[in-house]
């Protein structure tokens, strides 16, 4: 099977078990409620660091219009820093903006979240 299809299953296997924060996140972001901006959840961005060598993230959520890759972050990014890093300096190098929240900020503190995201719209 081609990986640009397996990592597509992946993808909306994530979106049928999204977690509590994502969750909330899309029930706010979903059907442009945040700016008019269309938000897709779990989407996919192909990238290529080498020759015949490519590769995939799922971003959490994305907004094409800005090209805006959103990530929640939960525990396990505690223990995965550099990962984190490495991937949004890829991204950012392909001219995406990355946006990280933690879960308890979607939670909790959801008014912040909404105002970050309205303020990238004007850098």
């Amino acid at each position: 099977m081609n990986p640009y299809h397996i990592i597509k299953d992946f993808a909306r296997d994530n979106r049928k078990n999204p977690t509590q924060s994502e969750k909330l996140f899309w029930e706010n972001a979903r059907g442009k409620k945040i700016g008019g901006l269309k938000f897709l959840r779990q989407h996919v961005i192909a990238y290529q660091l080498y020759e015949n060598q490519q590769k995939f993230f799922i971003a959490d959520f994305y907004c094409d219009e800005l090209r805006l890759v959103v990530e929640i972050d939960g525990r396990v990014h505690d223990y995965q820093k550099e990962y984190d890093s490495d991937r949004s300096e890829i991204l950012e190098a392909m001219q995406f903006q990355v946006i990280r929240f933690t879960n308890d900020e979607v939670l909790y503190h959801w008014e912040m979240v909404e105002m970050k995201l309205l303020s990238s719209t004007h850098p």
